[in-house]
C-alpha cells in the first residue's frame, strides 16, 4: 500500500488544479453570450427604430420612396416600408386585416369606404390625368376625341380603380366611346402597356406621365374636360404603432413633405 501524501504535497496539488479550473473557466468565457444590457452598443426595445407600413396608392410609388428617405433621415427612430397597389386592392388589404398602420389611397371614394377602420382622413395632395401616347406619338394624338380612332390601341384601368373611374368620367362627359384592348389593375399597369408598345395610348395620372420620362409622350387634357384625383392619408385603427404612424401621416402635410410632392408634379391638396 503505498505512502499517504504528506500535507504539502497535498496543497500543491490543490493549488495546481484550481488554476487549471481557473483557466478553463477563462477560455470558455470568450464564447459565452453576454449578459443582458454589458452591450452598450446594442439597442434596448426603447431605441429601436419603430416600424411602420404604409399602404399606398400604385401613383405614389416613385414620390413616397423619395419622401420615405427624407422622413427617415429626420426621423431616425422610425423605419417606413411601403406596399403599392390599386386603391381597390389596398382596401380589401385592409379589410382582410392586413398588418399596416396607415393608407394613402387615389381617391376619397374608397377611403370613405374605410372609415370603420381609419382614423380621420387627410387630403394631403391632388393629380390630374394626362394622355399617354407611345413614344413619338406616332399616332399625332392630341386630343381625347383621338382615342376613339379604331386603329389606336387604347388602354385603361379598370372602372374599380380610382384612375380607370375617373377615365370613364371625363370620356363619358365627351361622349367619346373608347375600346380598349385591356382594363389593367392599377395606373402603373396601364403606363407600362405604353412603354413597352402593347398599346399606343392609355390614360393616366400627369404625375406617371412625368416618371416615365421620355418613354412615352403626355398630351395634356383641358381642365375643363379633365378629372381631379384626391389623396387622403389615414392612420389604421389596426396598427400596433399608432403614435408613429400618426406622425408620419401628419409629416406629409408639412412643408418639407409637401415640397417633394410638388417637385414630382402632384398639386396642393
Amino acid at each position: 500500500m503505498s505512502p499517504s501524501p504528506t500535507p504539502a504535497l497535498r496543497r500543491t496539488a490543490a493549488a495546481v488544479l484550481s488554476a487549471a479550473l481557473l483557466a478553463a473557466l477563462t477560455a470558455c468565457g470568450d464564447d459565452l453570450p453576454a449578459a443582458s444590457g454589458s452591450d452598450p452598443a446594442a439597442p434596448s426595445a426603447s431605441t429601436a427604430p419603430k416600424a411602420i407600413t404604409v399602404l399606398a396608392a400604385a401613383s405614389l410609388t416613385d414620390v413616397f420612396r423619395t419622401a420615405g428617405e427624407a422622413y427617415q433621415k429626420s426621423h431616425p427612430d422610425t423605419k417606413v416600408t411601403f406596399s403599392f397597389a390599386g386603391s381597390q386592392e389596398l382596401a380589401a388589404q385592409v379589410r382582410q386585416g392586413a398588418p399596416a398602420d396607415a393608407l394613402v389611397t387615389a381617391d376619397t371614394r374608397t377611403m370613405e369606404g374605410l372609415k370603420a377602420e381609419t382614423g380621420d382622413a387627410t387630403i394631403i395632395a391632388k393629380n390630374r390625368l394626362v394622355i399617354a401616347a407611345g413614344k413619338g406619338n406616332p399616332f399625332k394624338i392630341d386630343e381625347l376625341g383621338d382615342l376613339a380612332n379604331a386603329k389606336i390601341k387604347v388602354v385603361l384601368a379598370a372602372p374599380e380603380v380610382p384612375v380607370g373611374r375617373y377615365s370613364k368620367q371625363i370620356l363619358d362627359a365627351q361622349r367619346i366611346e373608347v375600346k380598349p384592348v385591356s382594363l389593367e389593375p392599377n395606373v402603373r399597369a396601364v403606363l407600362s402597356k405604353v412603354e413597352l408598345g402593347e398599346a399606343d395610348a392609355g390614360l393616366v395620372y400627369r404625375t406617371d406621365s412625368t416618371a416615365a420620362g421620355d418613354k412615352v409622350v403626355a398630351v395634356e387634357i383641358p381642365d375643363d374636360q379633365n378629372a381631379v384625383a384626391s389623396y387622403p392619408a389615414a392612420t389604421l385603427k389596426q396598427s400596433r404603432n399608432a403614435e408613429a404612424a400618426a406622425a408620419f401621416v401628419t409629416w406629409l402635410g408639412t412643408p418639407e413633405a409637401q415640397k417633394i410632392l410638388r417637385d414630382a408634379g402632384f398639386q396642393q391638396p
